[in-house]
C-alpha cells in the first residue's frame, strides 16, 4: 500500500494542479495528527483545565496523569496540530475488563484488548469549528491499525450521550464509577482492525506498537 493512500489520516492533501506556495496562501493552516508525548504534557493541561474546571471543578486527569499515561502508552494518545499548535487532543490507556472500574481512571494493562478514551477536549480558540467529531474519527481509524484493539470505551456525563453515539457509539449502561456528585453513561465503539488498514500504518512510518487515530461546543465533553 502506497503513502498516499494513508495520507488522509494525517493532513490535508494539496491539489496536485496548484503549487504548495500557492495553494497555502488560500486554506487553513496546515494540520498534522500525532501520537503525544510527555513534552506536550503541559499544553495538554492547560487545554484540559480551561475547559472542564470551569464546567465541573475538575479535570479528568491532572497533571501527573497526564505524563503518567504519555510515558506508558504515548500510541493511545492524539494530538492535532495547527503551525506547531496543540489544538485538540485525546488520551486513552488499555483496559482488561468488560465494564469500567475506579482501576480504570488510573491504570495501563498492556494486555487488555479495550481502548479506555480518558478525555477529549479541544482548545477555546478552536472549539464549535467541528474539531471534536473530526479528531474522534480519525482516533478511532488508527485504533484500527492496531491488531490488538477489539473495542473503545468511555465514560460520559448524561447529556453527551447523543453526541457519543454520532460517532458511533453505543449505550452500555450506567456506569459503576462516580466523581464527587457527578454520574456517568458507559458507552464503547467496536473497533474491526482489518489487514488494510494496518498496512496503511506501515506505509505511514507509525511502528505497529506506536499508533494513536459533534461539534465541540461550548460545552466540554467530560470524559474519564
Amino acid at each position: 500500500m502506497s503513502l498516499v493512500g494513508a495520507l488522509p489520516f494525517l493532513k490535508p492533501r494539496l491539489s496536485p494542479s496548484v503549487s504548495p506556495g500557492r495553494q497555502r496562501r488560500h486554506t487553513l493552516p496546515a494540520s498534522e495528527f500525532r501520537p503525544l508525548n510527555t513534552q506536550d504534557a503541559i499544553s495538554v493541561f492547560e487545554i484540559e483545565k480551561e475547559a472542564f474546571i470551569s464546567v465541573s471543578g475538575d479535570c479528568p486527569l491532572h497533571l501527573d496523569e497526564v505524563r503518567h499515561f504519555l510515558t506508558l502508552c504515548p500510541e493511545l494518545s492524539m494530538g492535532w496540530f495547527e503551525e506547531g499548535r496543540l489544538v485538540a487532543f485525546i488520551i486513552g490507556s488499555q483496559w482488561d475488563q468488560d465494564r469500567l472500574t475506579l482501576d480504570a481512571l488510573s491504570l495501563h494493562k498492556p494486555k487488555g484488548s479495550t481502548v479506555h478514551i480518558h478525555v477529549l477536549a479541544v482548545h477555546r480558540t478552536f472549539r464549535q469549528q467541528g474539531k471534536g467529531p473530526i479528531l474522534m474519527w480519525r482516533y478511532l481509524q488508527y485504533l484500527r491499525c492496531l491488531p490488538y484493539v477489539r473495542r473503545a470505551v468511555l465514560m460520559c456525563e448524561d447529556f453527551l450521550v447523543p453526541f457519543y453515539q454520532k460517532s458511533g457509539f453505543k449505550v452500555q449502561g450506567r456506569c459503576s464509577i462516580t466523581v464527587a456528585s457527578l454520574t456517568f453513561t458507559e458507552m464503547q465503539y467496536p473497533v474491526r482492525g482489518h489487514a488494510l488498514m494496518r498496512r496503511n500504518s506501515e506505509a505511514i512510518g507509525f511502528p505497529q506498537t506506536v499508533l494513536p487515530g459533534f461539534s465541540s461546543s461550548t460545552v466540554p465533553l467530560y470524559l474519564y
